[in-house]
């Protein structure tokens, strides 16, 4: 760098003709483009590469609890189809984390469930309230139906979906939700965001919990993709929202280079394979994800996760559908993936185009081609 008449010239990375660059470390991920975006394993490569256990650790017999957002219940519903042992789907039981476990969206009710079952703690307010404002108290019965899955469980899968919350500013408490209006105490009852700090310190105590009173049990974190439907701050939801993410996302980070090598916490991206592989493909609503891209994602998970893996042809007929829904590639894919219907592959071939994005056409077609031919063999034998 030098100074001439009173103006700086920095030195560009190219000069008379030789290329200098930074050094890199010792190890560089790049962010792809488009291109290398269009293989059916490319969120495998792309956001999930670090992320994977060092071995595929869940078989048809690992017992499994997931809850902790709407994105928690797909999980379940999921594995629970394809004849994985979901204990957290038993109709049956009375357990919150059973009858309401997707509407347990942050940290501090998660962490309160585990000190409820493992070591009987009781709230000062009622904290726990269900979907039509009912208040949940702490029934025995239903601590120990908690208790119950909780000491058999493998696996949990904590989905974590936003860092706002109404509190008691009396006892401190975090509320489930929000407040009924009936009961709504403008003196008491307050909002707030809360902070990367508050959030480590209750996934750390529910990590400590679990690996007290379950230390055989592994534990799969992740942040729901669903964005805030409203927020309570004087700011747009939008912007809300990223903060709210933002939050969880950097507490899960932080604990995972504290605990993850350990061998028992690990992390599942869910919400990066949401908003960076499918750039937001949320349906009319903006809220929640087409059937394609939940199927896919789970296909993903099974892929990294499970002992039985799907097919390379499962895992492209999702991907493809997984596109088609996220409007990445011809809306009529997904349908005709779904009807495996050749004629209707044939039309989406004709086609001048079929990818939105000019980089991944040959290699989204010659998938297509591929499904096609597929067709062709099984109708042929």
């Amino acid at each position: 760098m030098s100074r001439k008449a009173n103006t700086l010239e920095f030195q560009h990375t190219r000069k008379e003709g030789v290329l200098r660059t930074w050094f890199r470390g010792e190890q560089t991920n790049f962010n792809p483009d488009f291109a290398r975006m269009a293989g059916a394993d490319s969120a495998l490569k792309w956001a999930v590469d670090g992320w994977a256990p060092e071995a595929p650790m869940v078989t048809p017999e690992t017992r499994i609890c997931a809850f902790g957002s709407c994105f928690a219940a797909n999980i379940s519903n999921w594995l629970a189809s394809r004849n994985y042992s979901v204990l957290t789907k038993d109709q049956g039981s009375n357990a919150y984390v059973v009858k309401c476990g997707e509407g347990m969206v942050n940290s501090f009710v998660i962490r309160q469930q585990f000190e409820w079952a493992f070591e009987g703690k009781r709230f000062e307010e009622e904290l726990w309230h269900g979907y039509s404002a009912e208040s949940y108290g702490y029934d025995e019965a239903v601590r120990e139906a908690t208790l119950d899955i909780f000491s058999n469980t493998d696996l949990f899968i904590l989905t974590f979906g936003l860092s706002e919350v109404w509190y008691d500013e009396v006892s401190g408490g975090v509320f489930w939700r929000s407040i009924p209006e009936d009961v709504y105490d403008p003196a008491r009852h307050k909002f707030r965001v809360t902070t990367v700090e508050e959030n480590k310190d209750n996934i750390r105590a529910i990590y400590a919990l679990i690996r007290k009173h379950r230390p055989d049990a592994k534990i799969l974190a992740t942040l729901s993709p669903v964005p805030l439907i409203a927020t309570f701050r004087p700011v747009s939801c939008i912007s809300a929202n990223s903060v709210s993410k933002a939050v969880l996302r950097v507490a899960l980070d932080e604990l995972m280079r504290e605990l993850g090598p350990e061998g028992v916490l690990h992390y599942w991206p869910s919400y990066e394979i949401v908003t960076d592989v499918f750039h937001s493909p949320f349906k009319q609503d903006r809220r929640h994800l087409p059937r394609g891209v939940l199927d896919f994602i789970m296909m993903l998970f099974e892929e990294v996760w499970c002992v039985e893996k799907p097919t390379d042809e499962e895992m492209t007929r999702h991907w493809l559908t997984a596109l088609s829904a996220a409007g990445l590639v011809s809306d009529r894919l997904e349908t005709a993936l779904r009807d495996g219907n050749g004629r209707m592959l044939d039309r989406i071939l004709a086609k001048r185009k079929v990818a939105r994005h000019p980089e991944q056409e040959e290699a989204i077609r010659a998938q297509i081609e591929r499904m096609r031919a597929g067709l062709a063999g099984e109708a042929a034998a």
